[in-house]
Formats: structure tokens, sequence, C-alpha cells
């Protein structure tokens, strides 16, 4: 069966070929316009009438500003605005910043120099190079950036570029922790000085809490020095010197203008008036000692004279001239030849001598330490300055001579005979108070005590403490106690014993009821006292206040209100000792005795003490 030729589109598509051209569809633009009698130009397509809202975005396109007057209209948040929404979010600061935004642009600035060595250079051996540290605290980087000096010769400006600087010590990197001022600080094997910091550096630090010291002057090398002295030479600063002043004036004085004499208006305006001070100069040298002197300066040519001012039996030379009168210079030097020129300056005058300070006199210190009334007066006047204030006192102080203590008592007889031996070469007996041997002669007051060493078989022991005030011994006697077991008799041989408790000897003052005593390396509590004893001390109330009725009785005053104090039948010993331990009074067992044989009643339980009877009542 013959093929034939297919009229059907997709199959033509599917075998593979192109869409046949001029397929029956027309692509061309068809008027819109036309036009008709009596009517004119009549669009040929209707199309549908807008909607109101396309009209009404039409109407705002229209006039500019349309977007902004579309963001007014919109409903506000009710939520309050932050100041984070007012700010944009290219321009917010985090809460925690980085040091790069933190300390963005702060840069800490301190000034220093370093020593260099120069070799093969007569005007100097070592230059000093002022450089300034340059710390970013943005990133940890610093630099080191040297002045430049005009004619210097050495290459200055960037001395260190800028980048992280590891410590010496190899433990991190150099951060503002290490520059302080007058600290040292080494770079790279170089050692720096830092002397300083600009302002910010300093707020920077104090608003921290560190302290970053005080700036210290710039240090000048020699060639510094003389390079700053040929500049000012060069401007014509510097003074002119003495040689070139009177070559001046005479100069002047030939072309017929003489001035006036300095020296001779000097001389008339202050001849006879002199300065006069007193110093004193200690001489270093072997057997050397201090020098008084009287310096003598002389207004009307600014000449000085010093005499040494010796006194009585001093063992000096007659002669007092220690600087004849003439100029007395600060500096002094020798001359290697006759007609050679010295310096100009340095000669003493009138503002340089002060009472405290110290003066050169050809290489020995003399210490100003006064001066007279007139030099008192004439600085006043002249300079408003007190030299009496700086006044120093050079009086001699007093001579203490040291006392030594005699040895300690060895034992061997009296202290007191062993004591003459070390006072005296030929030693005698001591000498008796014999006035107080006449009046208490045969006198023994005797106490008795009890041992209280703790021991349960010396508990029943008693004694006889017996003082003699004639010569102050004591004697200690024990009472025999049947089945003791303790034989009765001397415990202690009477003799002049020494107190533990104060270190001296016992005295009667020593001794009253109540109190412990230790004799023998025994504790002894005395318990009574004979009848003899107590008038004895009764005597003397002046001497023993607990011995005294009117004494004891002003030491209970304040128990004048007690209800006790005021009945008549009396009140015990022992309560009274209570009732005074209440208000803060301590008696002693002799003043309760003293106040029982003066203010004592008896009575069925024995004998108390009469409160109205002491208070008068």
């Amino acid at each position: 069966m013959p093929l034939s030729k297919t009229q059907s589109l997709p199959s033509i598509f599917m075998m593979g070929t192109e869409m046949p051209k001029g397929n029956g569809t027309n692509y061309g633009r068809k008027p819109a316009f036309d036009f008709r009698l009596n009517h004119g130009p009549v669009d040929r397509f209707k199309y549908t009438m807008p909607k109101t809202h396309h009209s009404e975005a039409a109407e705002k396109l229209r006039l500019p500003g349309w977007r902004q007057r579309s963001q007014a209209e919109l409903p506000r948040p009710q939520t309050p605005t932050a100041v984070e929404d007012l700010i944009p979010k290219n321009t917010r600061h985090p809460r925690i910043a980085p040091a790069w935004l933190k300390h963005d642009k702060q840069v800490l600035r301190f000034y220093g120099f370093f020593q260099e060595h120069v070799t093969e250079r007569s005007e100097e051996n070592s230059r000093y190079r002022n450089v300034s540290f340059m710390y970013h605290m943005e990133d940890g980087t610093m630099q080191i950036a040297e002045p430049k000096v005009e004619n210097s010769g050495i290459p200055q400006g960037q001395f260190l570029k800028r980048h992280r600087v590891p410590r010496a010590d190899g433990n991190g990197f150099v951060g503002p922790d290490d520059f302080r001022c007058g600290a040292e600080i080494d770079i790279y094997g170089r050692v720096y000085k830092v002397l300083g910091c600009d302002r910010f550096t300093r707020w920077f630090y104090e608003e921290n809490g560190i302290d970053v010291g005080e700036d210290e002057p710039m240090v000048e090398d020699l060639w510094q020095q003389k390079y700053k002295l040929k500049c000012m030479e060069e401007r014509g600063e510097l003074p002119l010197s003495k040689q070139a002043m009177d070559s001046k004036l005479y100069a002047n004085a030939q072309a017929g203008q003489p001035s006036a004499d300095q020296k001779v208006t000097q001389f008339l305006l202050n001849d006879r008036k002199v300065l006069r001070f007193k110093g004193y100069w200690d001489d270093p040298t072997l057997y050397g000692a201090r020098i008084y002197m009287v310096l003598h300066y002389y207004l009307a040519d600014n000449t000085v004279e010093i005499n040494e001012s010796h006194v009585r039996n001093s063992g000096r030379d007659g002669w007092p001239v220690f600087y004849k009168r003439g100029p007395l210079y600060k500096n002094n030097s020798v001359q290697a030849y006759p007609g050679m020129l010295v310096s100009d300056g340095g000669l003493y005058l009138p503002e340089d001598l002060r009472v405290g300070d110290t003066i050169n006199v050809w290489g020995r210190q003399v210490v100003l330490y006064d001066c007279d009334d007139f030099t008192q007066s004439f600085y006043e006047e002249w300079s408003g300055h007190d030299q009496r204030a700086a006044r120093i006192d050079v009086s001699d102080k007093p001579i203490k001579h040291l006392k030594l203590s005699p040895p300690p008592h060895n034992g061997i007889g009296t202290e007191e005979d062993s004591l003459i031996n070390c006072k005296m070469i030929s030693p005698i007996p001591a000498k008796p108070d014999v006035a107080k041997l006449m009046v208490m002669s045969g006198e023994n007051l005797r106490f008795e005590a009890k041992m209280i060493n703790g021991e349960p078989e010396d508990e029943c022991r008693r004694f006889v403490v017996a003082f003699f005030p004639d010569t102050d011994r004591i004697g200690v006697y024990e009472i025999q106690v049947r089945n003791s077991g303790h034989i009765g008799g001397k415990f202690r041989e009477k003799a002049r014993i020494k107190n533990p408790d104060t270190g001296k000897y016992f005295e009667l003052k020593d001794l009253y009821v109540g109190k412990t005593v230790n004799i023998c390396s025994q504790p002894f509590y005395v318990i009574k006292a004979d009848e003899h004893c107590l008038q004895f001390l009764e005597a003397r109330p002046d001497e023993f206040p607990w011995a005294d009725p009117a004494a004891c009785a002003d030491r209970i005053a304040m128990l004048k209100d007690e209800e006790e104090m005021k009945d008549h039948e009396g009140v015990s010993p022992g309560r009274l000792k209570e009732l005074a331990e209440q208000h803060g009074v301590e008696l002693l067992d002799h003043e309760v005795i003293t106040l029982l044989r003066a203010f004592g009643l008896d009575s069925a339980n024995g004998p108390v003490i009469c409160g109205p009877r002491i208070f008068g009542q």
C-alpha cells in the first residue's frame, strides 16, 4: 500500500520535524481605534471597568511621597519603642563589646629613651635617643617612633613597625601592665627607660585604678647639651663674659663715655657692713675633732674672712685665722701657670649664705648654725628671709655615766657587808640605824600562820611568824601539835629575808591577818595576831591603814543604807564581808578584826559588829 502524506500536525511533531510555517495562526497586531462618521475615533476593544481599590492606588501614585504617607497611616504597635529600635542595626553596639570595638582608635602614648654606645668620638661616648611608644588597645599592637632631629645624621622616624611585641621572658606579649613611668622595658634585646606619658594615657590608668607613676625629666647627653649651647650662642642669648664687659667699659671710657664704677658705688653704700655667721667644721682626719669658727662676710667688696673660735685649754695654736680675707669661690681650682684665665662666676654672694646650709671652703664643708642680730635684720629687710628659723643647736649633750650594778649576793655574810666590799677598798662594818634600835629594841610582833602547800599532812601544822622591827628580821617557829608527827621549835632562824613578791626585804607592811607570805619556799597564811601586835599596829594608823578604825569605816560607807547595818544587835563578821563584796569592796581579815575591836558587841552567837556605832547613828 502506498504511503500518503498525513495531514495530522501532532504526527509531524512526533516525527521530529519543525512546526510548519503559516499554519493559519495570525500574529499581527490588530488596530485598536477606528473612525466612524459623525462620531470620531472609537475604541474597538471593550475593557472591563477598573475596581475601586485600583483607582485609589492609581490616585496615590500620582503624588510623590505616597510610600511615607502609607506607612504613617498604618496602625502603630501597642508596645513602647525601645532605644535599640531607634538605632539602625548596622550601628548598634553589643552589650559585651570586643576590644576592636570598645577601644577603637584609642592609643596609649609613652615617652622614653634608650642609650646607644658611641665609639671613636671625642665629644661623647654614649648617646641618648628619645622615642615614643604607641600602644594600640584595639588589637594589642605597638609601634615605636623616634622624633626627627635636624642635621642629626641618624635615620630617624619609624623605629619599630606596628605589631604585637613578645615579652623578653617569652610569656605572652607586651601589654599596658608593662609600661610605668620610671620603669625599664626590654624589647628585642634593647632596654628602654619610660619617662612619662600623655594626658589621655594618665587618665586611662587612673580610671582603672592603676598608678602609672610620676613623669621624669628628659635626659640630655653631652652632644645635646653642647648643641643647645651652640644654638643659644648663634642666636645671641648667652650673656657677655666678665672680660668682654670690662673691655666694653674700657672702650666706652676711651670714646669719652665713662660709666660709674660699680665697685666704688658698692663700697660707699656698704662700707663697715659685715655679716657675721657662726659655723663649725668636722675634721674627718685621724684624731680630728669639731672646730667652731666665725665667718665674716664684707658687703663692701664681697670678701670673706673665717677665724677659728678656740676655747680655753683647747690645745690648739694661738693664731685663729682659718681663711684669710678674700673672695670665696664655690668651686676652686689651681692654675697651671701664672696669668691663666679662670672661669667666671662661682663667687659666694649674700644670697648663698643661709643658716643651716653647708658652704665649701677649699674642700672643707663648713656648716652655718647661727648668726648675729645685724645679719638677721639685714636678711629680713633685704630678702624677707628669717635666718634664725633654721638655727642648729650645737650645745653639748649632758654626759651620762653608766653605773655598774653590784654583783648578786653569794650567801656568805649579810648583803650589806658584801655591798660595802664592792664600794670600798678597805671596808668597814655597815652602820646600823641607832635611832631605830633605841626606839624599837625589845619589840616582838607575833602572827599565827598555817602552811597551805596543799599537802594533807601539813594542814594541821601551826607556826608563829615573829617580826622584830628594830632590825627588820623575821623568825618562824613551829607550835608543837600533839600527834602531828612534826617536832615543834625553830623553823627559820631570825634574819632579814627577801620577799619573793617584791624583791625587797620583808617589812612590817607585808604582814597582816589574811595575807599569804612565802618564807623558805613555803606559803604561810596569816590567821591571827597577838594583842600586843594589834595594839602596836593600831597605834600607827598612818603606816598601817588596815589597823585604823576610821579608815576601815570609810571603806564600808556605802553600806550605810543597808537594813542589817541599821540593826543595833549587830551583824556577824562573815555577813559584813559578804555585804561589802556585793558592793564591790573586798575587806581584809585584818580590817574586819579592826572593826570588831572598835565597834564590836558580845552576843549569844559570838562577837558581832554594830553598824549604828560605825556610822554614828
